[in-house]
């Protein structure tokens, strides 16, 4: 069994439509040091099928992507 990383912070992005989930990710991204762990919730749908995209393409590592008892998704992003 992996061990759950340490998460730095927590952003909520439940009914927060695209483009502005990915721009609220960004700016949760910068306010990190590179290793630390960004917590993203997203709703499924289009944000869940973008934003994990865009987040590697700036670099980003991507943890953990699983789907939440609620039908959102929580994904873990390491800074790089």
């Amino acid at each position: 069994m992996t061990e759950q990383p340490a998460i730095a912070a927590s952003k909520n992005l439940r009914g927060v439509n695209c483009p502005m989930n990915l721009v609220y990710t960004k700016v949760a991204m910068s306010a990190l040091e590179s290793g630390q762990v960004l917590e993203i919730i997203l709703d499924n749908g289009p944000p869940i099928n973008n934003v994990p995209g865009s987040v590697l393409k700036e670099g980003h590592e991507i943890l953990e992507q699983k789907q939440l008892e609620d039908g959102a998704w929580s994904v873990l992003v390491r800074k790089k």
